[in-house]
């Protein structure tokens, strides 16, 4: 029975498509659901910039993991001196010129500092790694925008159909009075007037369709980021890509959704990297051990020997370890450590929030789809009684026993159980769908 009903929603999204499609040019591009992916997330400047936060993250930790290597570097430099000077030779003074050139080579590294390195290094890999949650968390939500867009359009390509459908029923009615009409059939002019004005009706209904699919064309192509193209067509989806979960369950849904919602992922890290951020600061308020090495050698030309033996001769070595005691600080240290415990606060207060947030979103959808399943339910049956209905009217009213005001408000009553049938059914495979988001299993 379910199945029965999907299939009759695929048909009549496929003859929506059908539609469309003749009205389109011939050379018209078709989007299928993976393209309108595609291009939205290459397109989406908030993922883009989510995207250069990730990268600006991973070259922080990269930084901090370099912050740990000692540190070389080299110098030279050539001094000439004339008239009254010390030789760099004998250390007297001498009244002539003099060239003194020096090379060195020398660097450090800390040994200790409260591990304030370590943590900074732990602190930046959890910031990149919430900087990848959220960056995935950005192509999420324009996952879940496109879907609900194209699903949008399919529901307003099945009203079209159905208007469609309408209109050449209420046409049929209307070229069969006036044919009566000219036969000199016993028809009155009220009848020949209500069909008139039923064929408008619907016409207006059609033209009213057409333009809410061009208006959902339109919302899609602005999540894709690109230009409107009106002759534009979507690639229908398979019957099975047309089914809701009405059996999830609200908690299991928000478990699930803590486990795996990238957001809420995202979150939990960026808390997690704040805890680290306070040990950071912490760590530089104790006494910091630093190691170092140099190696010197220099050439004057006030020495008799060649360049190369004053350069090899000349070379000394240093190594040195210092302490170092932060006593006051003008409270730099301690007022970054009391700024990065309030980022931990605030930073628990928005985990809180996403998951409050999440929650809320997912009861509400849940609710949402239940309803629209319901409605959709007892559509279905309204839309069958309906049908049944109008056709005994259709019967009755072309045999004469029926007058046009009952036949026009039978037909009414169809055309309108119809039209909400189609909306509580997409009502409910949307909500379905921001469902499955949550869980991280979003089909198509």
């Amino acid at each position: 029975m379910l199945f029965r009903k999907y299939l009759y929603v695929f048909l009549l999204v496929a003859i929506g498509f059908d539609a469309q499609a003749q009205q389109a040019d011939s050379t018209a591009t078709v989007y299928d659901l993976q393209k309108c992916l595609s291009i939205a997330i290459k397109n989406n400047l908030t993922v883009q910039q989510d995207s250069v936060s990730a990268e600006r993250a991973r070259i922080n930790l990269l930084q901090q993991k370099e912050n740990m290597i000692p540190n070389l570097s080299g110098n030279a430099g050539r001094y000439v001196t004339t008239g009254r000077s010390i030789s760099p030779v004998t250390n007297t003074y001498v009244n002539q010129s003099v060239t003194y050139d020096n090379y060195g080579l020398g660097g450090n590294v800390t040994i200790f500092n409260g591990l304030a390195y370590q943590n900074a290094i732990k602190q930046a890999s959890l910031a990149f790694q919430a900087g990848k949650m959220n960056f995935k968390a950005a192509k999420d939500v324009v996952t879940v925008n496109v879907i609900t867009s194209y699903l949008q359009v399919l529901d307003a390509l099945q009203q079209l159909s159905a208007a469609k459908s309408t209109l050449a029923l209420a046409k049929e009615q209307d070229d069969r009075g006036e044919l009566l009409e000219k036969e000199g059939s016993n028809i009155t002019a009220s009848t020949i007037y209500d069909l008139r004005g039923s064929l408008q009706q619907a016409n207006v209904s059609f033209v009213t369709a057409q333009n809410n699919v061009s208006s959902a064309m339109l919302s899609l192509f602005q999540v894709l980021n690109i230009p409107y193209d009106r002759y534009a067509t979507l690639a229908p989806l398979n019957a099975a890509d047309l089914q809701g979960d009405k059996d999830a369950d609200p908690e299991t849904v928000y478990q699930t959704a803590l486990n795996s919602l990238a957001e809420i992922k995202a979150a939990t890290l960026q808390r997690q990297s704040a805890e680290k951020e306070v040990k950071y600061y912490r760590g530089l308020l104790y006494p910091s051990i630093v190691g170092g090495y140099s190696l010197n050698t220099n050439y004057t030309n006030s020495n008799t020997s060649s360049y190369s033996d004053q350069f090899r001769n000349n070379y000394g070595t240093q190594v040195s370890l210092g302490l170092t005691i932060p006593i006051f600080t003008n409270g730099v240290k301690r007022n970054a450590m009391s700024n990065a415990k309030l980022d931990l606060l605030n930073d628990k207060y928005i985990e809180d929030n996403t998951k409050i947030v999440v929650r809320q979103s997912i009861e509400q959808a849940y609710y949402n789809m239940i309803a629209a399943y319901k409605r959709y339910q007892a559509l279905d049956e309204e839309v069958k009684a309906y049908t049944e209905s109008f056709r005994i009217s259709k019967i009755r009213f072309e045999s004469g026993v029926l007058n046009s005001v009952d036949y026009i408000t039978s037909k009414n009553n169809m055309d309108s159980a119809t039209i909400s049938f189609i909306a509580a059914q997409y009502d409910y495979l949307v909500y379905s769908k921001v469902l499955d988001y949550y869980q991280g299993k979003l089909s198509f």
